[in-house]
């Protein structure tokens, strides 16, 4: 079943089934570098933003199991990904709050995700935990 809603940037229709059924099977981001150990590292420490892990709570997805993370700058800006099972309908500004609805073409976070989907996308500076 389709929910209609306004999320970050926009208004989509998300099937909450098959996302939340998607994320129970589905394991951690798996990279290993360094980068990509500290944002896990953040994620499990609940030291996302608030109202990152507040959105993803509402929608049941685990804060590791991000289907895309890449740090920007080398310091401290992250961009990291989240798949949703729906569509968007329509967008009305570039980013809300740090974060935005689109389609990320990039499967490798998200391998068998149920179609159609699109990503909820952050762009944000976290702490440096792992050296």
């Amino acid at each position: 079943m389709l929910v209609n809603r306004k999320l970050l940037n926009g208004k989509v229709e998300i099937d909450n089934t098959q996302t939340a059924q998607w994320y129970a099977q589905a394991e951690d981001w798996g990279c290993e570098c360094g980068d990509c150990l500290n944002f896990l590292e953040v994620a499990k420490r609940g030291l996302l933003p608030s109202y990152i892990i507040n959105l993803l709570e509402e929608l049941h997805i685990p804060p590791t199991k991000a289907t895309y993370v890449c740090l920007l700058d080398g310091e401290h800006l992250y961009q990291f990904s989240y798949r949703i099972a729906g569509n968007i309908l329509s967008t009305y500004s570039e980013r809300e709050m740090g974060g935005r609805c689109c389609h990320e073409s990039y499967p490798y976070g998200a391998p068998n995700f149920p179609t159609p989907h699109f990503d909820i996308e952050f762009c944000v500076e976290l702490p440096i935990i792992t050296e």
